[in-house]
């Protein structure tokens, strides 16, 4: 099965089964964007103890590479450090940008590398990430902002 086609699928079960979906109780920060050029919608919530990502769950509507984006991005920063989470947060950053990226293996994430050829789609992959960013950031007041 040639690469593309192998991405392709991992992207779609991603979008048709997201992972992650849904909402934390109480003590969750959220996160609200909106990615008014294409509408994509996110409300990220996370839940931090100590310094470790111990739970994160999203709500949202979009296109699939917004969805999927955000179904592997919990996967892949759930149990780790805030500080791992929000480096692998600048390297997915690089990776959809279409700079090099060989600093570390970002697995299913790999899946998204060919939105780099598409711009209009750049943002759609990175919605649920600068959730993530604004979320570690937050005060664990609610953000209702729009990504630009």
């Amino acid at each position: 099965m040639p690469l593309d086609d192998l991405y392709r699928q991992v992207i779609m079960d991603h979008y048709q089964h997201p992972r992650n979906r849904g909402t934390l109780g109480d003590g969750a920060v959220s996160v609200h964007l909106h990615n008014p050029t294409c509408g994509d919608e996110i409300t990220l919530q996370l839940a931090v103890e100590g310094d470790v990502v111990r739970d994160i769950r999203f709500e949202g509507i979009g296109c699939s590479i917004s969805i999927a984006s955000a179904s592997m991005m919990t996967e892949a920063v759930k149990g780790k450090s805030v500080k791992d989470a929000l480096s692998l947060a600048e390297s997915f950053h690089r990776l959809i940008r279409g700079e090099e990226e060989d600093e570390e293996d970002l697995g299913d994430l790999e899946a998204l590398r060919g939105v780099s050829k598409f711009p209009a789609r750049v943002k759609c992959a990175l919605l649920a990430w600068n959730a993530l960013e604004r979320a570690t950031r937050a005060d664990g007041e609610r953000q209702d902002e729009t990504n630009h």
